[in-house]
């Protein structure tokens, strides 16, 4: 099964240079990575064209001039240019372990979407962390972490959870399986049958209420929470105000209550078919 990997960003050049050098060391190596690029200048054009010279995987930018927040947008049209029928999506502030892809195509099923889990770090750790760190694994090993100022339980239990017990631990969880942009991955058509992003929203939880409505259609979320992980770097989220959230909430609990799949604003323009 071939993958095709979306990653969103916005003028973080720094974090997306650590994050694609992960993906240079999957043990799952069948993969495209397509940036979806809502706007960003020239630094972080530099840290693609860098990455296209020397990648062992097939690397391309998917962009639009910068007018806003308009990250549903550049992900429908990145999703309609991926050319494999698996789909999973990250964020460009987020560094895959090195069994992150083949995490994802060994849970892969018919029916199902999948979601994972993240580590955020506090943002003096999220400098530290080095190229080397990825590279080798140090930056996935609890004692390197705890050392380097994170101290929060949730990330260092994930990170430091045995292999043999993070499905069990998936099983028992009480959190919710939901569509999350920075670990979640499910079929290309099942995502353009719902009509991708809801190009309404802005920021916060246009992710969970494509995965409501991937739910409506019959696709089940499945937990891989503990078992697919990557680390998420620190940064500040300018666009995420008091009033985009209420109304993003409430297009999610129109959605919960009308049972609907399809959103008119979204990869096509118009009401549902």
């Amino acid at each position: 099964m071939k993958q095709s990997v979306i990653i969103s960003t916005y003028n973080q050049p720094e974090w997306l240079r650590k994050v694609l050098h992960g993906y240079r060391f999957q043990t799952f190596q069948d993969f495209e990575i397509l940036i979806a690029d809502d706007g960003s200048d020239d630094r972080t054009t530099e840290v693609i064209e860098s990455f296209q010279q020397e990648a062992n995987f097939p690397l391309r930018r998917i962009w639009h001039e910068d007018d806003g927040y308009r990250r549903q947008t550049i992900l429908n049209q990145t999703l309609l240019a991926a050319e494999h029928e698996y789909i999973i999506m990250t964020d460009g502030d987020c560094i895959p372990r090195q069994d992150f892809l083949a995490t994802h195509a060994e849970h892969a099923k018919s029916g199902h979407f999948l979601s994972g889990g993240y580590c955020k770090l506090p943002m003096s750790l999220s400098k530290h962390l080095s190229l080397e760190d990825i590279e080798s694994g140090r930056a996935f090993e609890v004692s390197y972490l705890r050392k380097h100022n994170l101290k929060e339980f949730s990330p260092t239990f994930k990170v430091g959870l045995p292999p043999s017990l993070a499905p069990l631990v998936d099983k028992i969880t009480p959190t919710k399986a939901t569509w999350n942009n920075c670990n979640a991955s499910g079929w290309r058509a099942d995502l353009i049958a719902v009509n991708g992003f809801n190009e309404d929203m802005q920021y916060g939880g246009a992710d969970r209420e494509l995965g409501e409505r991937l739910a409506n259609y019959g696709v089940t979320g499945l937990q891989i929470r503990y078992q697919a992980i990557v680390l998420h770097l620190d940064h500040k989220r300018g666009y995420k105000t008091p009033e985009t959230m209420r109304k993003n909430q409430a297009i999610r609990d129109a959605v919960i209550a009308s049972g609907s799949v399809w959103c008119p604003n979204g990869i096509l323009k118009r009401p549902a078919p």
